[in-house]
């Protein structure tokens, strides 16, 4: 069982959060204790640019650079690296479930860290059940 401490945020979460969504509140409350250091969140630069260009796209350059730098301060482990392990697990994911490249690696960080994936993407529930990944379902 994953350390629920150790908690992984792809782009849904994190594009919740800034617009504000029902479940920001939670967002919130993780960001909050890891800034206590009582938690620690995950985010690989990948997701980060997935939300960046997500914003530019449905919100504009200014909107996604201020995304952009709000998220950077966030109290995170920022990964910026992709290391062979994370890599193959990723592929590994990628090969055998119709998800994104970006939320296999997702899952294949929360696997690796030993940690919770924080989402609200359906796209996780297949590998949720049969890869045994830890999921806090946001909505």
């Amino acid at each position: 069982m994953p350390d629920r401490d150790n908690i992984v945020l792809d782009s849904f979460a994190l594009i919740g959060y800034l617009e504000n969504e029902t479940f920001s509140t939670r967002v919130e409350k993780i960001l909050k204790q890891a800034r206590e250091g009582k938690s620690l969140i995950y985010l690989h630069a990948i997701h980060l640019g997935e939300v960046y260009y997500i914003t530019i796209r449905e919100q504009g350059q200014d909107l996604a650079d201020l995304a952009y730098a709000r998220i950077r301060a966030f109290p995170l482990t920022y990964i910026e690296i992709i290391d062979e392990e994370l890599l193959r697990a990723a592929a590994k994911l990628k090969a055998k479930y119709p998800i994104s490249y970006a939320d296999a690696f997702a899952a294949a960080m929360a696997v690796i860290n030993n940690a919770f994936l924080l989402t609200g993407d359906p796209e996780f529930k297949r590998l949720e059940k049969k890869e045994n990944i830890a999921i806090e379902w946001l909505i």
